[in-house]
């Protein structure tokens, strides 16, 4: 079921009373923007063309041209960032009024200082109303309180020929109920200041799904590529901007929690599932999908990093924590350096070992003999305290016994555990129920997944240590890193066989419509044997799932 956008509307109700900004302070001559970055003369728009003017000038940010000016070259004065190694691709910014976000949002562009940008695509969510596609703007500029940006629309018309779901259109950026969309317009004048002159594409997704997000990520990559230069160290002339908040409304402590959550999968590259994670209502961002859209460009452009740049939330401009709203600064871009292939690695010590392997025996022996939840706890070890994905594997005399898990990271893993554990005893279609008799036979292993990563080179994906994901449309299939060893396949036959488990053609791993995921998994369990039981397992119904679809929301055998 598709997640629309109007559910974003009530969100809007933080913003209206937003007043115009009066900072105080002197910007330090050292880092003086406006000492470094005359105003730009920007191209005069001729009266017969169809101008985006303004909508949240004077409420979001200064509707005077000097003081919004002097406002963005405080703000970008102040923003401390080390700049990344490597070409620039994309970045994430916050779109609140400036006095809560825009000294976040700052932060992302001040990295464009001294780079050659001439185009720049901002793709925002719509909280004004919905539509299921991506809308880009069908006139000839946006305006600001500092000039006119005209769209560059050659590159639009070419963007939108790539698939149906992405259109030219005035969808998203006009007025609607007397609001027009704050999202993408207060992301300008920050470029305005930074870049000067450039060419604008300014993208509004009427809906975020994994299928519109995709669509215009990998259009944009397309497109982007055809014009940029072939050393990957050289910074290509276009720059893509995802417009985004995180969570909102809840206390200060909780937003900072949720939003971690959403930050940590950025760094990790985890993409898939934060989109769906999104998708479900679990994880929250209002522009998850620009960010998402946004990640699958970059990557296949060549970006292979992510770094969280700031992270704040209303609390911390307004000293009111009761209610607060997240904001996040990234930059995703492409470091070519050895420090490259260096992700942070997963790792669970004995004692949290032993702590999920406790819990997962006491669900199931809750579920067993009593049909209740077991009450668990973390007992204050970190590490299981994160969201993490995991299957739990019964075995009895060596044969399979019941298998379920969670794919994304829905839930921190001391209660991913919990559940699945009690569903591998109960809910496992291919067996009956497990007997309270049989609890002394049992044994148990925990399988916890690493975050999902595309495969770019079928190359990467090694026999025994990864297992794969593929997604094709509404078709995906799993197996983990086990079953390819168990069956003595090589990488061609477990390719091939996790099409087969998604319902596609055996070969559907070629098509260019097919992603391919992989992840690694931290096995441990009381009686680990040299032969690897049999993982083909079903998933676990996760929460918030969508009744009625089949894919990882429903169990599989």
């Amino acid at each position: 079921m598709k997640r629309t956008i109007l559910l974003s509307l009530v969100f809007l109700a933080a913003f209206i009373t937003i007043k115009s900004l009066t900072p105080a302070g002197k910007v330090p001559a050292a880092f003086d923007w406006a000492a470094t970055r005359a105003t730009p003369a920007f191209p005069r728009v001729d009266d017969a063309q169809k101008v985006r003017p303004p909508a949240v000038a004077g409420s979001f940010y200064p509707g005077d041209a000097k003081e919004l000016a002097r406002v963005v070259d405080e703000f970008l004065a102040k923003a401390a960032v080390e700049p990344v190694p490597g070409p620039l691709i994309a970045v994430t910014a916050p779109h609140a009024g400036y006095e809560y976000s825009g000294q976040v949002a700052a932060h992302s562009f001040a990295l464009l200082k001294g780079r050659k940008i001439e185009r720049v695509v901002v793709i925002s969510p719509c909280h004004i109303e919905a539509f299921d596609f991506s809308s880009i703007y069908d006139g000839d500029a946006y305006a600001t309180p500092l000039g006119t940006i005209p769209i560059d629309k050659e590159f639009a018309r070419k963007l939108a020929a790539q698939s149906s779901l992405i259109k030219i259109s005035g969808r998203g950026h006009g007025i609607v109920g007397g609001r027009g969309e704050h999202s993408l317009e207060v992301e300008l004048p920050f470029l305005q200041r930074t870049l000067g002159q450039f060419k604008l594409v300014p993208i509004v997704m009427g809906d975020q799904n994994y299928d519109i997000e995709r669509a215009l990520g990998v259009a944009l990559a397309k497109l982007i590529r055809e014009g940029r230069p072939k050393d990957p160290q050289v910074q290509s002339d276009t720059l893509i901007v995802a417009s985004s908040d995180l969570s909102h409304f809840h206390p200060y402590d909780d937003a900072v929690r949720l939003d971690r959550k959403v930050l940590n999968a950025i760094e990790e590259w985890d993409y898939f599932n934060m989109s769906q994670n999104f998708e479900r209502r679990i994880w929250e961002a209002c522009g998850g999908g620009p960010i998402v859209a946004a990640m699958i460009a970059a990557e296949r452009l060549g970006a292979n990093r992510a770094k969280v740049l700031k992270y704040a939330n209303s609390g911390d401009a307004t000293g009111d924590k009761s209610r607060v709203v997240g904001y996040g600064a990234a930059a995703f871009y492409a470091d070519i350096s050895k420090r490259a292939d260096k992700r942070r690695q997963f790792s669970l010590g004995q004692a949290e070992k032993d702590a999920l392997m406790k819990i997962a025996k006491q669900s199931v022996y809750s579920a067993v003999k009593e049909r209740k939840i077991y009450q668990a706890t973390s007992r204050n070890l970190a590490a299981i305290e994160q969201d993490r994905g995991a299957f739990v594997t019964l075995k009895k005399h060596g044969d399979l016994r019941g298998c379920i898990g969670y794919i994304a990271p829905t839930k921190q893993l001391f209660l991913t555990v919990r559940d699945v554990a009690a569903s591998a005893a109960l809910e496992d279609p291919r067996f009956r129920p497990v007997e309270f008799r049989e609890l002394p036979e049992l044994e148990y292993e925990v399988s916890v997944l690493s975050p999902l990563r595309r495969v770019t080179d079928i190359q990467q994906i090694k026999v025994g240590e990864h297992g794969l994901v593929v997604w094709k449309g509404d078709k995906e299939g799993l197996l983990l890193p086990q079953v390819p060893v168990e069956q003595h396949w090589d990488r061609k036959t477990f390719l091939e066989q996790t099409c087969v488990k998604a319902d596609l053609p055996s070969n559907a791993w070629k098509d260019e419509d097919t992603d391919i995921f992989m992840f690694t998994a931290l096995v441990f369990g009381e009686h680990t044997r040299a032969e690897p039981p049999n993982f083909e397992a079903p998933l676990s119904p996760q929460p918030g799932a969508r009744p009625g679809l089949p894919g990882r929301d429903s169990p599989r055998p």
